[in-house]
């Protein structure tokens, strides 16, 4: 059964295909004869009751710098299409929850994966906290007298934004590093919600 599938994500021609998993399973797509349409988060809009995109009939190939051919962007009701990906990177921050939000609206008619409401409810830095067996000691907070007693207990620790991408702003403070208050003081200025606190471990380098 041929399916027509909208697939919305970060610009294309930016990607790199190897280790692409979206550009993987629009390959796989491509291959059984599905239809592939394209469009990013910012094409997206609420119309009325009606979910709509400016949408781009898409062609994929394997090969890294001629990639993909584009048709004429027309827009659509996503409720044409029998499924639609949801596969936009972080960062995950209000413009990210509004498309969960919009997404929401076709279904069930039009199959969203993965789930909007799942993927809204489970942010991945929150979801695997889910596993502390897995996990370096963790903390996620703003509070000052809270990472202070933590770096007491741990020494090196990292600082991360929660909803972070990509290793953007992610810094290591040793023991005795003396820019944790300048550093704090940035954190509170450029993020707004928690924060990720973690234990260095020196055996990250190896992978």
């Amino acid at each position: 059964m041929r399916l027509n599938i909208a697939v919305q994500m970060d610009p294309i021609e930016r990607i790199s295909i190897r280790g692409d998993s979206t550009f993987a399973l629009l390959l796989e797509a491509q291959k059984r004869g599905h239809g592939i349409a394209y469009y990013t988060p910012d094409r997206l809009a609420l119309l009325g009751a009606k979910v709509v995109a400016n949408v781009q009939p898409l062609k994929v190939r394997d090969q890294q710098g001629d990639h993909f051919t584009l048709g004429e962007a027309r827009r659509t009701e996503l409720t044409e299409f029998d499924v639609v990906l949801l596969r936009q990177d972080p960062p995950f921050d209000l413009a990210y929850i509004t498309t969960t939000h919009l997404l929401e609206r076709i279904q069930p008619g039009t199959l969203v994966v993965n789930d909007p409401s799942a993927v809204r409810n489970a942010p991945e830095k929150m979801f695997v906290m889910e596993f502390p067996e897995l996990m370096p000691p963790t903390l996620i907070t703003r509070d000052l007298a809270e990472i202070k007693a933590f770096r007491v207990e741990h020494g090196d620790i990292v600082m991360k934004p929660l909803y972070g991408k990509g290793g953007e702003a992610v810094f290591r403070l040793a023991k005795e590093d003396l820019n944790f208050g300048s550093l704090y003081d940035l954190f509170t200025v450029t993020f707004r919600e928690q924060w990720v606190v973690q234990k260095f471990l020196p055996a990250v380098k190896d992978g």
